[in-house]
């Protein structure tokens, strides 16, 4: 995975008014933290961090350029960020230290891929996770994971023992777990009345008054 390069600064003030006197200014307010650290608050470009970072699928490992010498070239992952109701624009994120050195539990997506046989013969290709907890070094984690579903029929599934992962990623959940299958096409039911009932709703259907009649003459 590339390391994403993000300048931060610390910042002073954490008040609501200072919050939004930085955002005023096209910065947010974030926070970095970590199991070895005491948190610090920072200040990053807000534009910048929308386009490289918050816009992204899955976890990205963030190198952080700082005037700071104990922030600068430290690594990190998002760990939240905050939007705006409105606008979706961001408005505060949490960023985790990472040690390279050791294993982090992240999650990450799944990407189907394949033209599925099933969904040819009329079925519904039906994903039921979009993305699977793994346990892996920073510098380790998948961008995505693929599922081939071309062999796929109707009724059939892949489940997380068929994942196939590079070297020193775990899947962290349950091998029988089910990830996306393919169900039966949908058929609109027709009811069929028999005996009187049929010929009721025969007579009661457009024209049989009319043919009545004719009957009649």
């Amino acid at each position: 995975m590339e390391t994403i390069e993000i300048q931060v600064e610390p910042r002073e003030g954490k008040k609501k008014a200072a919050a939004r006197g930085l955002r005023r200014s096209g910065m947010i307010p974030a926070i970095l933290y970590g199991p070895k650290r005491t948190s610090v608050s920072l200040a990053l470009n807000a534009k910048d961090f929308e386009t490289r970072v918050a816009s992204l699928e899955g976890s990205h490992l963030l190198r952080l350029q700082s005037s700071a010498p104990d922030v600068g070239g430290r690594l990190a992952l998002v760990k939240e960020i905050q939007r705006d109701p409105v606008s979706s624009s961001p408005i505060h994120a949490d960023l985790y230290e990472v040690d390279v050195d050791t294993k982090i539990r992240v999650n990450a997506p799944l990407h189907f891929v394949g033209k599925c046989h099933g969904v040819e013969m009329g079925g519904i290709l039906q994903p039921v996770r979009r993305e699977v907890p793994v346990l892996c070094l920073p510098t380790d984690i998948p961008e995505f994971i693929e599922v081939d579903v071309t062999a796929l029929d109707i009724n059939e599934a892949i489940h997380v023992n068929q994942l196939k992962v590079p070297s020193g990623i775990e899947i962290q959940l349950d091998e029988e777990i089910t990830l996306v299958t393919v169900l039966p096409p949908v058929v609109e039911e027709v009811k069929v009345v028999e005996g009187e009932g049929a010929e009721e709703a025969a007579a009661g259907a457009p024209g049989a008054a009319a043919a009545s009649e004719t009957e009649k003459t």
